[in-house]
């Protein structure tokens, strides 16, 4: 089971990716939301979390900020990265590249989507 963390300054976002989570067949446990950096780093220091899903452009703390900040605080280096974003520009995926990013996904997302990010995630953390 995947604990998931899904950090979007839209609520109507956070709702729909929870939503499509919750329903998409892919083994899902606990899901936590932040509207942006500053509210997931507090998650993820009480929380386990196994995949933080992020939205780049948020106000206060972007999703490469928060991406940053969590390499210097270190501790987290066993969750998984993705990145969710209406932007998909080469400049952008660039500002992320060295960010240990495992994936990028562009919104709009289509449940088909999150259900095929969340089996290969799964798949990739079984050991067997």
């Amino acid at each position: 089971m995947l604990n998931l963390l899904i950090v979007d300054d839209s609520a109507v976002m956070r709702a729909m990716l929870r939503r499509v989570a919750e329903v998409c067949g892919a083994p899902v446990g606990r899901i936590h939301e932040a509207a942006n950096g500053a509210e997931a780093l507090r998650v993820l220091e009480r929380y386990p979390v196994d995949v933080l899903f992020t939205d780049i452009n948020m106000p206060g703390m972007s999703g490469p900020d928060l991406l940053r900040e969590i390499d210097r605080r270190g501790g987290f280096q066993h969750v998984t990265r993705v990145i969710i974003s209406t932007d998909g520009s080469a400049a952008r995926r660039d500002e992320v590249r060295d960010l240990n990013v495992r994936l990028y996904v562009e919104k709009p997302l289509r449940p088909e989507t999150m259900r095929d990010v969340l089996t290969t995630l799964t798949a990739a953390s079984d050991p067997r």
